[in-house]
């Protein structure tokens, strides 16, 4: 099956979750993301996570990714779980280098 990505939704780069929600997409990526991209987000089960691996990667491929999973893959849907701004607020953190839990 192949899925179509969407076009973006008013895409905000300047969207940032309150800070206890930023606290737990922190962690959600680095505990739940990170057993499969490793704790580091260096790869593992996943590919790696990080700024370079990410650099030449569609922003919004990566947001559906996140949002539908990849079916044929472990990669589960997160949708039930985020929005599309925090799906993108991830992304974008992603490709920055993604902060360390506080």
């Amino acid at each position: 099956m192949i899925l179509a990505v969407p076009p973006a939704l008013g895409a905000d780069s300047s969207f940032t979750p309150d800070p206890t929600r930023r606290q737990e997409l922190i962690r959600m990526v680095r505990q739940d993301c990170g057993s499969c991209h490793g704790l580091t987000l260096k790869g593992g089960l996943g590919p790696a996570l990080l700024p370079d691996a990410l650099r030449d990667k569609d922003r919004n491929g990566l947001v559906f990714s996140i949002l539908q999973g990849r079916p044929g893959t472990a990669m589960p849907p997160w949708q039930n779980f985020l929005s599309r701004r925090e799906a993108e607020w991830i992304v974008d953190q992603l490709r920055l280098g993604f902060p360390d839990e506080r």
